[in-house]
């Protein structure tokens, strides 16, 4: 899927796509009702569902099928929505209520159901779905097309110091990085509709050349998404230019997607929040391509050589780290050392998180003090407002008008707000900062998923594509520490550590913490039982052990880099090979205790050890509150991605609340450290 930036900058045509989208946002929300009132009817029938649901379900019209129907007779019985809408591009967007709806009714493997269907809002309404053309009748679009070609652009758009003698694609795509394509300008015209007649190649009886009339699928020009439906023959074709990214290194993957228009498949209209552009929107056209995912040619080498490391790796997610220690796979020390790295946060990385929350917050309080100033009847006065009026009442003074009361909402006897929160007036000012903060909750998380890929890319290159981890809930995490979770963001990690492993030509397997009990064993295959808070870990010599001292999430993931699967699929089935793991801490004596101790190449911090150890208890660290910058590295933390001590037997991980499928406990026995 590539991202086509839309060029919506003429009033009239953003007043369009403005009532294009209200328009379906009002039909999905008749069908979410419709569906939300089926689905009710569906569960009170518990005499019909019993004997026949499918016959039921049929009578009910809950199906696919059935929601389409629905969506066309909203569209035949409207009289507004068919000048701004067609009914394929309401019956898609039924299809797309389908697909909750099934999931609500069906349950997956693991027997979880989604919730009953609800009506959205209007700010959470940014897409709106196209049909898919089709591949075997040709100039077969139902909705949303994308006209136009890449070469047509490049001629129409051409760079003034783009080589002349450059006449091809692939002549353009093959110049060195930094050379200036496109030169795009800030207004971009709609390219104009093709007129006359074409020849088509055919004769008539008295052998004069037929022809046809000109349409969109004879531009070949500058890209654009015309709206194929409507009121095209009111107001003529809704047609929005598209604006190609000609940032430097981005022909090339413009070229991946946009060469081959035979590979279009399907068009999406997008819009985001942005308080800049007119409107407050900005419009977007996803185009679905069929074909791979673009590669630069640095990526791909990148890939082959972490395929050819030959190394086996496990990794122990945490909610303040990550770590990651990786052995030859051969496990012969002459094969390669062991390798291991602590991923923290870095003193920029926490400087630039404390600035973004404190705008955050920022922005929540003028969006607070903006409502309460519009609507100041629902709110009453605070302690200290309440104080200065019983002053001035005792003085004999006139009451003070407050324009702005700091007290709680007006609610009902019941503790309902007195009046809903969508009933109230909201100021131009505050849907502009609404944008804004909506902008930038957008631009972290986008920055999030660019950190967890650089870094799984990093690992990826040390370790090589074969990884290990603890099939863990990080749900849990947020509900306990959700403000550290959002920090070091775990669950980003280790998505992007899979997906990166998977385009290397590896994985990363999953095995569940109650079959191998990670954190409470040690290399050589004694019980090393720890309590969470433990963040050490010590097999202990005079109790038959190893003697080891490590890192507690290095020794866990250490201990990873053995564990086998049976069922890859099934993180259940994952057993630990305590005899590998004695033998490589037997071969790779000398640097084994070095790399468990702290991490030799860190990605995202200074130092392999943990923030706080790195910098010492007095250090402050910045934004660091005063409680924190006195404990600062005298306690650890505890984190629940461990399992529990072998005499409570927990649940399927942490924060799951379904059973976990009743598996013999392996007896570990402790064997001697020599």
């Amino acid at each position: 899927m590539i991202r086509l930036p839309l060029v919506v900058d003429d009033p009239a045509t953003r007043h369009r796509v403005e009532l294009l989208f209200a328009a379906m946002w009002q039909v999905k929300q008749a069908l979410q009702r419709d569906a939300r009132a089926v689905v009710d009817a569906y569960w009170s029938g518990e005499v019909r569902r019993a004997s026949d649901p499918k016959a039921w379900r049929a009578e009910l019209g809950m199906s696919r099928t059935g929601l389409e129907r629905r969506a066309s007779a909203h569209v035949e019985r409207s009289v507004w929505l068919r000048d701004h809408v067609s009914k394929a591009l309401a019956m898609h967007q039924a299809d797309e209520v389908w697909a909750g709806v099934a999931r609500h009714l069906h349950p997956d493997a693991a027997g979880w159901r989604a919730g009953r269907p609800r009506p959205g809002t209007w700010w959470e309404y940014t897409r709106i779905p196209g049909r898919a053309r089709s591949h075997t009748k040709d100039r077969t679009w139902e909705t949303f097309r994308l006209h136009g070609t890449l070469a047509g652009h490049l001629d129409t758009f051409r760079h003034p110091a783009f080589p002349g003698h450059i006449t091809t694609l692939a002549q353009a795509t093959a110049l060195p990085p930094g050379t200036p394509v496109l030169a795009q300008p800030r207004r971009m015209p709609a390219p104009p509709r093709p007129t006359g007649r074409i020849p088509t190649g055919t004769a008539d009886d008295r052998g004069r050349p037929r022809t046809r009339a000109a349409s969109w699928y004879d531009h070949t020009g500058a890209l654009a998404v015309v709206f194929a439906g409507g009121p095209s023959s009111r107001d003529g074709d809704l047609i929005l230019p598209v604006r190609l990214p000609q940032g430097a290194g981005r022909w090339p993957y413009l070229a991946h997607y946009l060469d081959r228009p035979e590979l279009w498949h399907k068009v999406d209209l997008v819009r985001r929040r942005d308080a800049a552009a007119p409107g407050g929107w900005t419009y977007e056209a996803h185009l679905l391509v069929l074909t791979p995912g673009y590669a630069s040619p640095a990526t791909r080498a990148r890939r082959e050589q972490a395929a050819a490391l030959g190394r086996v790796g496990g990794v122990d997610g945490n909610v303040s780290n990550l770590a990651v220690v990786s052995f030859p796979a051969t496990g012969d020390p002459t094969d390669g050392d062991v390798r291991a790295d602590k991923i923290t946060l870095t003193d920029a990385e926490r400087h630039t998180l404390t600035v973004q929350r404190r705008k955050a917050k920022g922005r929540q309080r003028a969006l607070d003090r903006s409502r309460r100033t519009t609507n100041p009847h629902q709110y009453g006065p605070s302690r200290r407002q309440h104080a200065r009026d019983e002053r001035r009442r005792i003085a004999g003074l006139p009451p003070r008008t407050t324009a702005t009361p700091a007290g709680p909402r007006r609610t009902t006897t019941a503790g309902t707000p007195a009046q809903a929160y969508r009933r109230d007036q909201l100021s131009n000012s505050y849907r502009t900062l609404r944008a804004r903060h909506a902008m930038g909750a957008a631009g972290e998380a986008e920055a999030r998923d660019h950190r967890a890929r650089r870094i799984a890319a990093a690992v990826v290159a040390d370790h090589g594509p074969h990884l290990a981890i603890e099939d863990c809930d990080i749900r849990t995490w947020f509900r306990l520490w959700g403000r550290a979770c959002t920090a070091t963001t775990p669950g980003r990690l280790i998505t992007a550590l899979a997906a990166e492993c998977q385009a290397a030509g590896g994985r990363l397997h999953r095995a569940s913490t109650f079959t191998t009990a990670l954190s409470q064993h040690c290399l050589c295959g004694a019980r090393v039982p720890k309590s969470l808070r433990e963040r050490v870990h010590h097999c202990d010599s005079a109790g038959g052990g190893c003697g080891l001292r490590g890192d507690r999430d290095l020794v866990s993931a250490a201990l990873a880099s053995f564990t086998a699967l049976t069922d890859p699929d099934d993180p259940t089935t994952a057993r630990l090979d305590h005899d590998r793991a004695r033998a490589a801490q037997i071969l790779f004596t000398p640097g084994l205790q070095e790399a468990l101790s702290e991490s030799t190449a860190p990605k995202s911090a200074p130092s392999g050890r943990t923030h706080a150890a790195a910098h010492g208890p007095g250090t402050h660290l910045p934004g660091q509150r005063a409680s924190a910058r006195r404990n600062a590295g005298t306690r650890a933390v505890a984190t629940p991605d461990e399992t529990r001590p072998a005499t409570k037997r927990p649940k399927a991980h942490a924060g799951t609340t379904r059973p976990h499928p009743a598996l013999p406990r392996t007896s570990i026995p402790i064997r001697d450290s020599s």
